[in-house]
């Protein structure tokens, strides 16, 4: 199993929207029309920037309110990570853009 994917897996780990223009305005866009988005793990070296699909029937925006800049998102979605099919999971904060977030690994692809 990859190193850097199972020590995302462990447990929750700091995390902050990633991606060229990270601000609120191209979250929203990403989530709700894009359906991709970019999640930084900011606690490697050098963070670990992941593009994640969005998968809408397990992401969670009851609890946000893009227009105040106020509570949290809940974002799902899958990647595959150094050859590893994951589920990225984590929970940003509108008004700072930071959060906490894991991987669950899903099956590791052979080569």
């Amino acid at each position: 199993m990859d190193e850097l994917v199972q020590r995302l897996a462990e447990k929750d780990h700091p995390v902050t929207v990633g991606g060229a223009k990270p601000t609120l305005e191209e979250l929203r866009k990403r989530i709700e029309e894009m359906e991709y988005v970019f999640i930084k793990f900011t606690g490697t070296r050098g963070g670990t920037d992941l593009g994640v699909k969005v998968d809408k029937s397990a992401t969670d925006l009851e609890q946000a309110d893009f227009e105040r800049r106020t509570g949290d998102a809940h974002i799902e979605g899958t990647l595959t990570l150094n050859y590893v099919k994951v589920r990225c999971v984590a929970d940003i904060n509108l008004e700072t853009l930071h959060g906490t977030g894991r991987l669950v690994i899903l099956e590791e692809a052979h080569a």
